[in-house]
């Protein structure tokens, strides 16, 4: 079942005036669409470029107040931060300090424990097959946030000839910032008091056993991360890729037509007012709302307004052909195939800042995309569909694109409503991720594209 939605979630509020540290990951995830905070993930890529060969990386702590300085920084300037010329042990103290300030583990809480019993109690045989699975149940935000950090802690250990950091060198330094020890500690210290009574001085032997697990757990995790998000070896097999047609001629002629039928129907959509639209908190004068829809698959239909400072003509040619103005992750864009005036096979590729750090492959869309650019033969629109193409080598993960509109309506001279509707499977994301993250990425994307008009626009009036 599709779980409900939240208009504003509570996190949003309980984080307000923090940016960086002590926000949750899922905040930050509506906030940016990467796994972690792109100013944490600035400072893991500049610790893998420019100091892994610093001895005793995460082992070394840094200058207190410096570290201090440095997450004040941080915090004040996220985006335009740099660490160029920062200490690398005072760096890697900050980003320690970031996972130990999380709201929750990066295990989350209630599963942190799992992680823990399985280093504890299961045969070594069998505890990467356990720990697939048990990455499978943390939350989407979690899981590609510890897939990001191990991917970097592999590297930091490849070079442990220079560092001097093993595996079980880094998990000693990490694994109580990442499991959240000491609180996992009080809270089961408080559980167990009432049964018995400690002896001052004398170390806990559960506590002892927790820590042990931990840190061989983290070793472990680190040296198979490569394997560690794989799909588990008793996963029912099962082709997850979408039927894939020779692509002819033909089926594009019918992809094309079907695309024509359902762009009506979301031009419908895109001014439907009824009850079946949900309003959904959004920021800065974007409208947002969202549709369950009724056949058989669970992700909802989004929609997103916005008004641009733009004309009509303008607004559509940059969302054609201007893509890299508003789309900061933007790798790759080109026209695979032109079918005619109107209708196109398109290719762009996204590359988010985690890639940087080899957890995050390439997000490459195949569209089939037809518009509308003359306001005498109707309201101008740009539509598109996910499309196959054989002949197109796949350079990376394709989201499977059900629907997406955007519909520009004049309303001056020099003024565009924007509407945006989509419905998209990114690969790998559960409902639940969907109805918490999509909308606000959609807003982000309305509002990018506002923005990206703003300097143009003063100029001209000017």
């Amino acid at each position: 079942t599709v779980p409900k939605t939240l208009n504003k979630t509570k996190t949003t509020a309980e984080v307000k005036g923090r940016q960086v540290f002590g926000v949750p990951l899922l905040v930050s995830v509506q906030q940016t669409g990467e796994p972690l905070p792109p100013c944490i993930l600035r400072a893991l890529v500049y610790l893998r470029t420019e100091c892994l060969d610093q001895l005793g990386l995460f082992r070394k702590p840094g200058l207190k107040s410096r570290i201090q300085h440095l997450r004040e920084m941080v915090e004040s300037d996220p985006d335009g931060f740099t660490y160029e010329g920062q200490s690398a042990f005072d760096v890697a103290d900050m980003v320690k300090q970031y996972f130990r300030d999380l709201p929750e583990p990066l295990f989350t809480s209630k599963l942190c424990e799992t992680f823990l019993h399985i280093y504890q109690y299961f045969p070594k045989d069998q505890q990467l097959l356990a720990a697939q699975a048990a990455i499978l149940l943390l939350p989407d935000e979690n899981r590609e946030a510890l897939r990001t950090l191990l991917f970097f802690l592999r590297d930091v250990v490849s070079c442990v000839d220079q560092n001097q950091m093993t595996p079980t060198n880094v998990a000693v330094c990490l694994a109580p910032s990442l499991f959240h020890l000491n609180t996992i500690k009080r809270e089961s210290n408080a559980a167990r008091s009432g049964h018995r009574k400690y002896s001052l001085g004398r170390p806990d032997q559960r506590d002892l056993s927790e820590n042990l697990a931990a840190t061989q757990g983290l070793a472990v995790m680190i040296t198979e991360a490569q394997r560690l998000f794989q799909l588990p070896e008793f996963w029912p097999e099962q082709s997850f890729i979408e039927d894939s047609s020779e692509g002819g001629d033909e089926e594009l002629e019918e992809r094309r037509n079907g695309l024509q039928l359902r762009t009506q129907q979301l031009l419908s959509d895109a001014r439907d007012r009824s009850g079946c639209w949900e309003n959904h908190w959004a920021p800065e004068n974007v409208e947002l709302a969202f549709k369950k829809m009724s056949d058989g698959c669970p992700l909802w239909m989004w929609r997103g307004s916005v008004e641009v400072d733009a004309p009509q003509q303008d607004l559509l040619h940059r969302l054609l052909r201007d893509q890299q103005l508003w789309e900061a992750n933007l790798r790759r864009a080109d026209v695979i195939q032109t079918l005619s005036k109107d209708t196109e096979v398109y290719r762009y590729t996204l590359q988010c800042q985690a890639h940087d750090l080899g957890s995050q492959p390439p997000q490459e869309n195949l569209l089939l995309r037809t518009w509308q650019a003359d306001p005498s033969c109707g309201p101008l629109y740009l539509s598109s569909t996910s499309t196959e193409m054989p002949e197109v080598q796949v350079e990376g993960v394709r989201p499977l694109v059900h629907c997406c509109l955007y519909l520009l309506e004049a309303t001056g001279a020099i003024k565009t409503r924007l509407t945006h509707l989509c419905r998209t499977d990114p690969r790998g994301r559960s409902p639940e991720w969907h109805s918490k993250v999509s909308g606000h990425l959609l807003a982000s994307g309305l509002l990018a594209i506002r923005d990206s008009f703003r300097a143009d626009y003063k100029e001209t009036k000017i």
